[in-house]
């Protein structure tokens, strides 16, 4: 007798075996079988770094492996961001972003990364509503008012930022094109000094963090005209929306979120979307940090990320080349 056909169903076997194996299923049961880090790509200290430190200790004890937060500083966030970039599509080496990872291609020809061909997301990690702000002796004492003094003279009223390339800045260049207004900028080498100076009544306005401006607002020395997201915010719920004062639709907030280097496995992105949702659900940390403005607000699914990201790319770089935004 040949053993020929027994010979060809135990390679067959073999095969089924070893596919089973190796199957992305079973690659995504297994995972992780060691650490994960995540590359923030700024300075340790801010939001970004914190808000991902706090997540990553509860995502390590939840998975059974270390996820370690390792800063890698320059370039505008484009060290970090290239470094992951160039990593093992293998769900071990992850980017927490912020709307810095969004917006600089939009400005820095030569950035070196592509936010959209070369990331997939995870999700959404938090939302901070901005705030537009004016120093308290100022005579807009609303929306409308400082509308109107814009519109009767054009680039009389200045705006404070972080720099060309802010978040502020793309923030009062898209408050210009609801408006119908033209506002002189003034950009500073980050936002404390622009606040101190609309404090001091050296500049009309600007767009600032809710975290950062809230202590202000109680101390008297600015007013609040309103908040740039859709909602209001839960640390300060009686200033009204940007949208509900007439400019429909208006949203500009400041985010933190989590990608991965695209062609990460389908398996692996569920699995670590779902062990971020968990996370940031947990009571403690939710309410940690919304005390500081910061509003932890996980994506339904990771293709909902990816949808936001592709969104919000196409809008500052529509936005950048309409009001000739340039890095500085």
């Amino acid at each position: 007798m040949s053993l020929a056909p027994a010979v060809t169903r135990s390679l067959l076997l073999s095969v089924c075996l070893l596919a089973s194996a190796t199957s992305p299923s079973r690659a995504a049961d297994a995972f992780p079988s060691k650490p994960i880090r995540i590359i923030v790509p700024v300075a340790a200290g801010g939001n970004l770094d914190i808000v991902t430190r706090a997540m990553a200790e509860r995502l390590g004890a939840s998975m059974g492996q270390p996820v370690i937060v390792e800063n890698r500083v320059g370039g505008s966030s484009t060290v970090g961001t290239k470094y992951v970039a160039k990593s093992a599509p293998d769900g071990y080496t992850l980017l927490a972003i912020g709307n810095t990872f969004l917006s600089v291609p939009a400005i820095l020809p030569d950035a070196g990364y592509d936010p959209v061909g070369e990331f997939v997301g995870i999700s959404l990690i938090g939302r901070i509503p901005n705030i537009l702000v004016v120093g308290a002796n100022t005579p807009s004492r609303t929306v409308q008012d400082l509308i109107a003094r814009a519109k009767v003279r054009p680039e009389a009223i200045s705006y404070g930022s972080a720099g060309s390339g802010s978040v502020g800045h793309f923030a009062a260049e898209k408050f210009s094109r609801f408006t119908g207004t033209k506002m002189l900028h003034i950009p500073y080498k980050g936002g404390g000094p622009a606040l101190i100076d609309v404090i001091g009544g050296r500049v009309d306005m600007m767009f600032d963090q809710v975290s950062t401006s809230r202590s202000h607002m109680k101390a008297g020395t600015l007013r609040s005209l309103g908040v740039s997201s859709l909602t209001r915010s839960p640390i300060l719920p009686d200033v009204p929306t940007l949208d509900e004062l007439g400019l429909k639709g208006f949203e500009d907030i400041t985010i933190n979120g989590l990608l991965a280097p695209v062609g990460t496995p389908r398996d692996v992105l569920l699995r670590l979307h779902a062990e971020v949702v968990k996370a940031l659900q947990t009571p403690a940390l939710r309410d940690r940090f919304l005390e500081q403005g910061i509003e932890l607000a996980p994506s339904p699914t990771y293709e909902d990320f990816n949808t936001y990201v592709k969104t919000e790319v196409a809008r500052y770089t529509k936005l950048a080349r309409d009001a000739n935004i340039k890095a500085e």
